[in-house]
């Protein structure tokens, strides 16, 4: 599948085993596998993951930051709440910083990048929406975004931006089931990147604005009618 070769480009074998233990964890996180105000017990965290605690509590602390976890002294470790109200905040910093990063990506991407985007556009082009489970949607989605945060070239705004879409990805999952049509979402990515890889930084400036902002409306609308 398309999404198993695209992984190659994370260079999967120059990972630690904390690396390892924050992308597994993060992702049952993201896709409410593990739920909102479980307890997370890094025994048998470690155990189900096979690996020892060490890189299991060194993932715990970046999942801290990145507000997918929370730590309690002498309660323990739990996933957050994913609250709805949160959605405004989220968006509000998503419109701002979006269209700036694919804006930034146009202009500054190396063509190495922009190959990347290519590999990734073909991806979305070939993703079979009807088939495909919500882990493969989500992975899809998060290979768009985090390809142009990485085009963008400041890593700083990668990193504040890779932190909001997680936060946005666990609203996304509340309602998932309840979308109407996730086929437009996935494959509205096709123009975004096609913007990127064009060099076109008013044209990707507004897609990534429009992105978000109907993102916004859809979860509102699953939400309350």
């Amino acid at each position: 599948m398309v999404l198993e070769a695209l992984e190659v480009v994370d260079d999967a074998a120059k990972k630690s085993f904390a690396d390892v233990a924050y992308e597994r964890l993060r992702d049952r996180l993201l896709t409410l596998d593990i739920k909102p105000g479980d307890l997370l017990n890094d025994d048998l965290l470690a155990r189900d993951l096979g690996m020892g605690r060490t890189p299991v509590r060194e993932a715990l602390k970046r999942l801290e930051l990145d507000r997918l976890v929370v730590s309690y002294p002498r309660r323990g470790t739990f996933a957050t709440r994913v609250e709805v109200t949160d959605l405004a905040y989220i968006s509000e910093i998503r419109t701002q910083l979006e269209p700036f990063a694919a804006s930034r990506a146009a202009r500054v991407a190396s063509e190495q990048e922009r190959e990347k985007l290519r590999t990734v556009m073909r991806a979305v082009e070939s993703f079979d929406t009807q088939s495909a489970s919500v882990v493969e949607a989500l992975r899809l989605d998060a290979l768009v975004h985090q390809g142009i945060y990485a085009a963008a070239a400041n890593p700083h705004l990668e990193d504040v931006l890779m932190r909001y879409d997680n936060l946005a990805t666990r609203i996304w999952c509340m309602v998932l089931d309840r979308l109407p049509d996730l086929s437009r979402h996935v494959h509205e990515h096709l123009d975004l990147l096609r913007a990127v890889i064009e060099g076109n930084e008013a044209l990707a400036a507004d897609l990534a604005r429009s992105h978000v902002s109907g993102f916004e409306d859809a979860v509102r609308k699953a939400l309350f009618t």
